[in-house]
């Protein structure tokens, strides 16, 4: 079996399982956002359901329209606090101890490897970077599970991707994703597990996993993953709880497997309007940009404000550029703080802004009107995604993101350093 059979498997007290099967199985942990956790709650009122599943093992992360960016946002994010006293669930998060979801619970070390995590926001596959299974459902799904703690499913079946060569300098995770998303397309791996493998894979940090399997669903996977190793092993070593390890069989099935030698991997940019339309940032240096975007749950953490800061240092950014930088936790917030790096992006003109999603998904804090380009280091740059419907999204790594607010059009960071 793979590593997604493996784990399905011992959730639903199998020793085997296909894909294709339609199972029941026990979840570890459920989460939902101040978007979507609402309209579960209300249906569990429906339901007229008095106790959850496990009030340990749910978490509520405000954090979408935070800090509330109008009355109907705080309206959304006080039925979560009133929720979360009412039936006592121990991982609340009110703002201040919050942040971007899917970056809050590695941090604390609520999900693990070898946990079944559901989360009712599409981007809770991020988690298969530490070997779990994760992925979204909607708030009806997330209702059923806060209830129940179970999940009924169909195994779905595994591509397996083996990255081969040696990334060069100012590629990472990012640049990997977006350049498979462009090789199989935003439906390439429709309801599959995305098995992400090979010697690149070993030797990327725990940060550029996450990166990798944010954006599984962007080509519609059902779940990205990486075996757990030791990366991972020295990323979970001070967290609570017992994870799980689990490996791919040498003679699992795949229903498909695509081989990629990434040695001249150059940075790589989604130019709109869809994650699939790639192309090297070197040769998109003809596209002026309005604002630059680093943060999100894709490319927000310290490590990603770490090169941003490296590219920013005593530079300032162009005159006609927005520069906005949201650490995607309090954590890194703060870290970011000890380190120099928010003095950084300030003296370059830079604005920080709260942990929030905020105009990753077209929320707040950064929403674009008619016309206007942003560089994003967040997901997707969908039609209207960031704003207006009529404004330019191009996704990038923080780098590039960076660079490109230095010189005001997409830019190579080479260039800048």
């Amino acid at each position: 079996m793979t590593i997604t059979e493996k784990i399905l498997a011992a959730h639903c007290g199998k020793k085997e399982l296909l894909p294709g099967e339609f199972i029941k199985a026990k979840v570890d942990f459920a989460l939902g956002n101040d978007i979507t956790a609402p309209l579960a709650i209300e249906e569990l009122k429906n339901a007229e359901i008095k106790k959850v599943f496990d009030r340990n093992r749910i978490a509520l992360v405000p954090d979408h329209f935070t800090p509330n960016k109008d009355l109907q946002s705080a309206q959304q994010c006080r039925r979560l606090a009133i929720f979360a006293a009412e039936f006592n669930i121990k991982h609340y998060f009110e703002q201040g101890r919050a942040g971007v979801e899917h970056v809050l619970l590695p941090e604390l070390g609520l999900v693990k490897p070898g946990d079944l995590i559901i989360g009712a926001d599409s981007h809770t596959c991020t988690y298969g970077a530490l070997g779990a299974f994760s992925t979204g459902v909607g708030s009806t799904d997330l209702a059923a599970i806060m209830a129940t703690g179970k999940i009924w499913m169909r195994v779905p079946e595994s591509i397996k991707f083996i990255y081969k060569g040696k990334l060069k300098k100012w590629s990472g995770g990012k640049d990997l994703i977006l350049y498979t998303i462009g090789q199989i397309g935003v439906e390439g791996a429709r309801y599959k597990a995305m098995e992400f493998t090979g010697p690149v894979i070993s030797g990327l940090s725990i940060d550029d996993r996450f990166s990798m399997c944010n954006m599984a669903i962007e080509a519609g996977g059902k779940n990205g993953i990486i075996a757990p190793d030791k990366i991972t092993r020295e990323y979970i070593k001070s967290k609570p709880g017992k994870p799980r390890f689990y490996q791919s069989d040498k003679d699992a099935a795949y229903s498909k497997t695509h081989e990629y030698d990434i040695s001249n991997l150059e940075p790589q940019v989604a130019c709109p309007h869809l994650p699939s339309n790639v192309k090297p940032a070197a040769e998109l240096k003809n596209v002026n940009i309005d604002q630059s975007f680093i943060g999100s749950c894709t490319n927000g953490r310290l490590s990603d404000l770490r090169i941003a800061a490296k590219i920013l240092k005593g530079k300032k950014i162009n005159s006609r550029v927005r520069l906005i930088i949201i650490p995607a936790t309090q954590k890194v917030y703060l870290d970011a703080m000890k380190e120099g790096l928010l003095e950084i992006f300030v003296k370059a003109g830079g604005v920080i802004e709260a942990p929030t999603c905020g105009p990753c998904l077209g929320g707040h804090a950064g929403i674009l009107a008619e016309g206007e380009v942003c560089i994003a280091a967040s997901n997707r740059n969908f039609v209207g995604r960031m704003g207006s419907p009529k404004s330019f999204v191009y996704l990038s790594n923080a780098a590039v993101a960076a660079a490109s607010a230095v010189k005001g059009r997409i830019a190579h960071p080479g260039e800048i350093i």
